[in-house]
C-alpha cells in the first residue's frame, strides 16, 4: 500500500451480513463495499491495519483512490467510514466507483488561512463549516478549499459564494438556489477583560 499514490489491497467477500462482518473485525478485517457506475456492488474486505494506516491521511477523504480487486483496478472515492463508538477501530467502509467521463459529488476539507493574524488583532475566527459538499468531474477534485482569513476584522464573514472553487468545481449547496448560501466563518470580537476602575464602577 502506498499512500503517494492512494493504492489499496482489497479481497473480495462471499459470506455477508452481521455475523460474517463481526468474524472479519475478528480477524482484524475490515468490510466494505463497493458500488456506482451503474454496475454490481461488491462486498469487500482490507486488512485493518491497512486502512488504519490510511485513514491518518487527509488524502485518504479527498483523493481518487485505486483499489486492486481480484487482480483487477478500480478507481474510487470514500463515500462513508464507520468506527467503533470507544475503541480505536474501523467497522465498515463505504466506496464508489468512479467514471472519468461522469461528475461525482463528494465533500473535501476548508483549509483556513490568516487565523493567526486575526487573533493577534483581538478577535476570535468562528468556523461555521470545515468541509463542502461540490459536484466536479474525477479529473477536477481539489484535495481542499483555501479560506484566507487574513484581511477579515470583527463583524466581517465568509460565504460560500465567496470561495474561490477551481475551474470545473461547483457547490452543490449553491446549486440548490437562493437561500443557500451558508455562512463558512464569522469573526467575533474578543470580549476586553474587566479592569480595576470597572470593578470599581460595579462596586458603586
Amino acid at each position: 500500500m502506498s499512500n503517494t499514490t492512494y493504492t489499496y489491497d482489497a479481497e473480495l467477500r462471499v459470506e455477508t451480513g452481521t455475523g460474517a462482518s463481526r468474524r472479519l473485525r475478528r480477524e482484524d478485517k475490515v468490510p466494505a463495499i463497493l458500488y456506482g457506475a451503474d454496475k454490481e456492488a461488491l462486498s469487500l474486505t482490507f486488512e485493518h491495519k491497512d486502512m488504519i494506516k490510511a485513514q491518518e491521511d487527509e488524502g485518504f477523504y479527498t483523493h481518487i483512490l485505486t483499489l486492486n480487486v481480484g487482480g483487477e483496478k478500480v478507481e474510487a472515492i470514500l463515500k462513508d467510514i464507520q468506527r467503533h463508538p470507544f475503541k480505536p477501530k474501523l467497522t465498515h467502509l463505504d466506496f464508489q466507483r468512479v467514471d472519468a467521463t461522469h461528475k461525482l459529488v463528494t465533500k473535501v476539507p476548508l483549509h483556513f488561512i490568516g487565523e493567526d493574524k486575526v487573533t493577534k488583532l483581538g478577535a476570535t475566527v468562528v468556523h461555521q463549516l470545515t468541509e463542502v459538499e461540490i459536484s466536479c468531474l474525477p479529473k477536477s477534485l481539489p484535495e481542499f478549499i483555501e479560506v484566507d482569513v487574513s484581511d477579515l476584522v470583527a463583524g466581517d464573514s465568509i460565504h460560500l459564494t465567496d470561495l474561490a472553487f477551481p475551474k470545473g468545481v461547483q457547490s452543490v449547496e449553491l446549486g440548490k438556489g437562493e437561500g443557500h448560501d451558508q455562512s463558512i466563518v464569522t469573526i467575533k470580537a474578543n470580549k476586553a477583560a474587566p479592569t480595576e476602575d470597572d470593578a470599581s464602577d460595579a462596586a458603586e
